[in-house]
């Protein structure tokens, strides 16, 4: 019954959480994380290993945290996700995105500056930005109407 139980309170959180988590280096979309795509057991066991591991603390900006709360935690897996796209390391990548999306709901972008300063975005969905280049000489030979 536990079981069943908990697969169907997960179910019922899963289906609350809303949109796409992304996240943007130097303003550019470099992952897409939508939440709408159920996480594989296996995937939702090794959350909560993360999790779980976490507990016995973490190194946050040179000092121990020995029982972190969910922010410095989320900052934690944040660097986390920054060193595994400088490294292209696709597993811990995956892994850290699964985590911020999964833990935290709201939470909508992760901005990273080219110093790899991050900002985490809570109340601005992502909009996906279209660049359109012209040339100014067009502009003089084409008719507007």
């Amino acid at each position: 019954m536990y079981l069943i139980d908990s697969v169907c309170h997960h179910f019922h959180e899963v289906m609350h959480m809303s949109g796409i988590f992304v996240v943007l280096v130097n303003g550019e979309s470099q992952i897409e994380y939508d939440r709408a795509r159920p996480l594989p057991a296996k995937q939702i066991e090794f959350l909560d290993k993360m999790d779980s591991k976490m507990t016995q603390g973490i190194v946050l900006n040179g000092r121990t945290i020995a029982e972190p709360d969910i922010m410095q935690r989320t900052q934690f897996v944040s660097m986390q996700l920054i060193a595994a796209l400088i490294d292209d390391n696709d597993q811990l990548i995956a892994a850290t995105c699964a985590y911020l999306a999964n833990r935290l709901p709201d939470l909508k972008q992760l901005k990273v500056d080219e110093n790899y300063n991050f900002d985490l975005v809570f109340d601005e969905e992502y909009k996906n930005k279209v660049k359109v280049a012209f040339n100014a000489d067009d502009l003089k030979t084409s008719p507007v109407h």
